[in-house]
């Protein structure tokens, strides 16, 4: 597999894409600077649960899936489709990462490395400032609907009702991080 992704395929996608559909294009000009483009073939891991949180990414083509480990081994937690951005929390915080994800099909997913986009938010661009916002834009929808169904399992009383809502809530927020 050998995608080539053009400059303009890039900016196109970009601007489809949720997290970064609000910038003007002369600012996704400085993102596509700083964007490394990546390659994985099915069955490759991308980062492993504990591993350096050192970029985010953006699904480009192909698809992955987001796996969490316990008790009895990994657990699928979710599949991710194109346009889903996944680790991004490391980029505020660079904390460990808290999930596994793996390619489950060939894969180009877009980079972007913690440390360049710290230097882009260091020297004043504004379009981390706007990515930043959109982020927490982000974090804050998910903490409200984790709060929302988190108060409705406590009405609950079926303990197998109560474990797979858990599970739902930790798959969407653990493929973040």
């Amino acid at each position: 597999m050998n995608t080539i992704v053009t400059r303009e395929r890039l900016i196109t996608f970009l601007l489809e894409t949720p997290m970064f559909e609000k910038l003007e294009p002369s600012e996704l000009m400085e993102i596509i600077h700083i964007v490394e483009i990546e390659q994985y073939k099915a069955g490759d891991v991308v980062f492993r649960e504990g591993d350096l949180g050192d970029a985010w990414f953006v699904l480009y083509r192909g698809a992955v899936e987001v796996l969490k480990h316990g008790t009895t081994g990994e657990k699928k937690i979710i599949d991710l489709d194109p346009q889903a951005c996944f680790g991004e929390i490391s980029i505020l915080d660079g904390s460990p990462r808290s999930a596994t994800v793996r390619v489950t099909e060939d894969s180009v997913v877009f980079r972007v490395p913690r440390d360049v986009f710290n230097e882009l938010t260091d020297s004043g661009h504004l379009v981390a400032y706007k990515l930043l916002h959109q982020m927490a834009i982000l974090l804050a929808k998910r903490q409200r609907s984790t709060t929302m169904r988190l108060s409705e399992l406590l009405n609950v009383t079926e303990i197998s009702e109560v474990q797979e809502g858990i599970m739902s809530i930790v798959g969407e927020s653990s493929v973040r991080e």
